[in-house]
């Protein structure tokens, strides 16, 4: 996947209508939409990215549209409506004694558009963005009854450590380096909401 802070990438993931969706990055100003979004989530869905079953409060949101300098918040868009989010959060380095680079990431995507690779998209973009930072592993928190996502992050990664926490299963994963990006086409343009 190419993948720069601007870019929006366009996708061949459809959904239901054959809508194509873009990634692109949050901004500030996608703060009230990004609430809604989160809001129009199932129960179910806002639990298993949020370990409750929360609408984000405006700490959070905060957090979540990348207002922290530390936290890189990225979106999937079709027909400017968000279907997706997914952020990650660098680990300050004293937590890594190793000298890894770590980021912490989380990933949703809205009920209508799950099982049609919008998740696995979101997560390459950040793994691309993170990369370009300097991230050399990733660090996951998942519900242990979350099987859907388990099972596709152990089958693309069945490397990963997987430990076990009062909160639910840690995973840990080690990135390759770097692949040298496609330069052949310029950057799209982002669509605004």
């Amino acid at each position: 996947i190419r993948s720069h802070p601007g870019f929006v990438n366009r996708t061949q993931v459809t959904g239901s209508a054959g809508r194509a969706a873009a990634i692109r990055p949050v901004t500030p100003a996608d703060e009230a939409v990004l609430s809604d979004f989160f809001a129009a989530l199932s129960v179910e869905s806002r639990y298993l990215r949020f370990f409750a079953p929360v609408t984000p409060s405006c700490g959070l949101l905060d957090l979540m549209v990348g207002k922290p300098a530390h936290v890189d918040a990225i979106v999937a868009v079709a027909d400017g409506v968000i279907v997706g989010h997914a952020m990650a959060a660098d680990l300050p380095e004293r937590i890594c004694p190793d000298a890894s680079r770590v980021t912490d990431v989380g990933v949703v995507v809205a009920d209508a558009w799950q099982r049609r690779g919008v998740g696995a998209l979101l997560m390459r973009a950040l793994i691309a963005r993170a990369q370009a930072r300097g991230v050399t592993a990733l660090a996951m928190d998942v519900l242990p009854g979350n099987r859907r996502v388990l099972a596709m992050i152990l089958g693309h990664w069945p490397d990963a450590a997987v430990g076990h926490s009062p909160d639910g299963i840690d995973i840990s994963i080690t990135l390759p380096p770097a692949r040298l990006q496609e330069t052949a086409r310029p950057p799209e343009t982002a669509q605004p909401l």
